[in-house]
């Protein structure tokens, strides 16, 4: 998804997690996602990128306008809960975003555990402070949904309880 240029605040309430979903831009890249209980009122609610989150939060493809039939999704925005084509822009430490980026590549439906998480950002799973740069990336994860923590089983979490149950469901990841 191209956002090119994009910069400011977006946000939209979201019946189905009871709470708002507030995306932050610079320079047309994610910098920030939030879930206040309102929608802010100086954000604007009209984004592609909203109407995608909507879409997953729903459980539907998002909504290209396409009423044509298919045999399936033609384009990564086309699966819910499928958001690696979204630029991003992230802001933490190297070792954190090992393990954000590790993340990134868990597809919709699939779940790993933070040991397995730490193995494929490069760290051992057995070493307390490898295991400790893991569970700090995840709890402190500036993107939500979009580095999907909700499939992590056993967190910590920077998406909310109510959210990642719905997430969950709706790309049927089954995380215990």
């Amino acid at each position: 998804m191209q956002s090119t240029d994009t910069s400011g605040v977006f946000a939209r309430y979201f019946d189905e997690i009871g709470r708002a979903v507030e995306v932050g831009f610079a320079g047309g890249r994610v910098i920030a996602v939030s879930f206040p209980p309102e929608t802010p009122t100086d954000a604007e609610a009209d984004h592609e990128l909203l109407d995608r989150i909507g879409a997953s939060l729903r459980g539907d493809a998002a909504d290209d306008g396409d009423t044509s039939p298919g045999d399936g999704p033609e384009r990564l925005d086309d699966v819910p809960g499928r958001f690696d084509d979204v630029q991003i822009g992230l802001t933490v430490p190297t070792d954190q975003r090992r393990v954000l980026d590790a993340l990134r590549s868990i597809l919709p439906g699939e779940s790993i555990s933070v040991s397995r998480l730490a193995r494929s950002a490069g760290y051992d799973d057995n070493d307390a402070d490898d295991l400790d740069t893991v569970t700090r990336a995840l709890r402190e994860n500036p993107i939500p949904i979009l580095i999907p923590d909700h499939r992590v089983q056993g967190g910590p979490y920077a998406t909310p309880a109510p959210v990642r149950d719905v997430l969950r469901r709706n790309e049927g990841c089954e995380v215990r």
